[in-house]
Parts: C-alpha cells; structure tokens; sequence
C-alpha cells in the first residue's frame, strides 16, 4: 500500500551560501582560533545581503605577502590591511559554482589599526571580511558615489554582524 504522505523534500539551504576555502598562509593566524567561523559569517551574511553566490578563498596572510601583491597589482609600495581579486570573466556553465575570486587579508595591518581605532580584532575582521566580498560582488569606492554606496553597504551588513559603523569614526579608511 503507498502512502499517502507527501515526499520530503530536501531544502538544502546550504547551496545557497557562497563555498569559502580558507587558506592559513601565515603562522601569524595561530592566535586567532576564531578568525574563520568569524569569516565565514561575515561573508554569509555579505552575500545574502547584496544577493551574491559562488565560491571565493580567503587568504590569511602577513603584511610582507600584502606589500608585495599591493605592489605588483596596485603598484603601491606598502602594506595594505586587505586586497580583493575578483575573477573576471565568464559565468559559471550550468551546474558549477560561479568564481567570485579571492581575498587576502594582512594580519600585523588587521592588529594595528583594530589597536588603533579601539576596536576588536574580531570586529576590524569582519569588516574587512565584508569590505573585500563587496569588491568580489562588483563594489568600488573609486568614486565618491561608489564609495558612499559601498560604505552604506558595509554599514548595514556590519550592523546586523552586531559590529559598530566603522564609517562613523573619523579618519577610518578600508582598502583605498
């Protein structure tokens, strides 16, 4: 006798959250246990706020590997805190996560300006976290309207991460 009870269906509400491959490049991470659970929840809640999906990794560096991918891609001679290399191209073929590209953050920059401006660790984390998505999402700040949009953005995805407007702080400056 068949039953007569619908079939359960699978939702699966993990296919709608971006594939995040955290890499540990620097030995400097080891103190921060946290920083991928508090990555990945930054950048969830990034790609549900500005409607992204696909795959990205995450790269936790030091300033010297920052310093010298600032200058080889932005030719600027300094470390930065984190930099973004969305991948440009085609779409995915049907069936395969899109490739949104990569982030690199720089752990000493991270520590010192989170010191500097009074705040967590894992606060300034997440905010790079969503700053770097943002550009992976097709965000600039090149602009004054683009950065104004982009740091609207990021203030409204922080907020709902629990994490301060950064913007508010005068003198705050991510990624420019």
């Amino acid at each position: 006798m068949k039953s007569t009870r619908p079939a359960r269906v699978s939702l699966r509400r993990h296919s709608c959250r971006p594939a995040i491959d955290i890499l540990v490049q620097s030995r400097l991470w080891g103190s921060k246990p946290q920083a991928k659970t508090v990555l990945r929840r930054a950048i969830r809640k990034a790609s549900y706020v500005v409607s992204t999906q696909g795959e990205l990794a995450v790269v936790l560096a030091d300033d010297s590997t920052v310093h010298a991918l600032n200058r080889t891609w932005r030719y600027k001679d300094a470390p930065t805190n984190v930099l973004s290399f969305p991948v440009a191209g085609a779409p995915a073929r049907h069936g395969t996560p899109r490739l949104l590209g990569d982030i690199v953050i720089a752990y000493e920059t991270t520590a010192r300006e989170a010191r500097a401006q009074g705040k967590s660790f894992a606060d300034h984390l997440v905010h790079l976290a969503v700053h770097g998505f943002l550009h992976l999402a097709g965000y600039d700040h090149v602009d004054d309207d683009e950065a104004e949009t982009m740091e609207r953005l990021e203030s409204t995805i922080l907020a709902e991460l629990a994490v301060a407007n950064p913007y508010a702080a005068p003198g705050v400056s991510v990624g420019r």
